[in-house]
């Protein structure tokens, strides 16, 4: 089995680097071939580009915009009023994407409104959604991109968020029917969730475009004490025949290089040289 190969998410990463350019840099001299970023959109597509060559960077993965914050947006895929709106940042996440050289965009669902019951909008919003997809599909198939569906858990991170299951958002894929859109599977999301880890993973790996981790409950990395047996779950990635990327999303405690160790330990096992060590 190959071994797997691992992305900063340099939203989550390096946060005592002031800005994207620096923290990709940081990334490219850590070891890491690949990153990610959550919203890119504060800084010129072309800015970010040349750090990441520099830093001999792969991007991988950029959210489509997520709506106005303020008002507590997160994500408009699903959100009723706002087809309009989140057509406008997927337009603008193909851009950043092409300029990017970066072959996934996370299509967020987006937060039930404020004040409305769930189970009563749930329909309206997966009509929504569905629509949004379908549309979202034929715009990035013209581009050769993929796009990605995260379920986020509604126990800790996030109460009001549309999309909060593997079994949900399997099934909205299997309704839109594109090649093109695949599952975003966040260990940490599907443990909250639903634990039964080695039977989701083993279920939906199929439809599986990209990987996040973070260590339960806390959300520190993997080597951080917790309810998850990495060293397991790698292996069943690999077992599993996984070929993606996995994605280090979450929060370093302290020295976000020393927090690596976890990493560097993987690499040595499975015989990977690690640029910049």
């Amino acid at each position: 089995m190959a071994p797997l190969r691992f992305s900063a998410n340099v939203s989550w990463l390096f946060p005592e680097l002031p800005g994207l350019p620096a923290r990709l840099r940081a990334a490219g001299s850590s070891g890491f071939e690949a990153a990610e970023v959550a919203w890119p959109y504060a800084e010129p597509p072309e800015a970010l580009a040349r750090a990441a060559q520099e830093a001999g960077l792969q991007l991988v993965l950029i959210n489509t915009p997520p709506g106005d914050r303020e008002k507590g947006e997160m994500g408009l895929g699903a959100v009723p009023g706002r087809q309009a709106a989140f057509r406008e940042g997927l337009e603008q996440a193909v851009l950043y994407a092409k300029a990017l050289g970066c072959p996934r965009i996370h299509l967020l669902a987006g937060r039930v409104p404020r004040g409305a019951d769930r189970a009563a909008v749930r329909g309206e919003m997966e009509t929504v959604f569905l629509e949004n997809l379908r549309h979202a599909a034929g715009v990035l198939a013209q581009e050769n991109l993929v796009g990605l569906l995260e379920p986020i858990n509604t126990r800790i991170t996030d109460p009001q968020y549309f999309l909060d299951s593997p079994q949900q958002a399997a099934a909205i894929l299997q309704k839109v029917g594109r090649p093109n859109l695949q599952l975003q599977m966040d260990i940490f999301h599907w443990q909250i969730m639903d634990g039964n880890l080695t039977g989701n993973i083993r279920e939906f790996l199929p439809i599986v475009g990209h990987v996040q981790v973070a260590q339960v409950p806390g959300r520190g990395d993997p080597g951080s004490p917790g309810e998850l047996n990495f060293s397991y779950l790698f292996q069943l990635l690999e077992d599993e025949g996984y070929n993606g990327f996995v994605g280090c999303e979450y929060q370093p405690q302290g020295d976000t290089v020393e927090g690596l160790s976890w990493l560097r330990s993987y690499w040595d096992r499975r015989g990977r040289s690690q640029a910049g060590q």
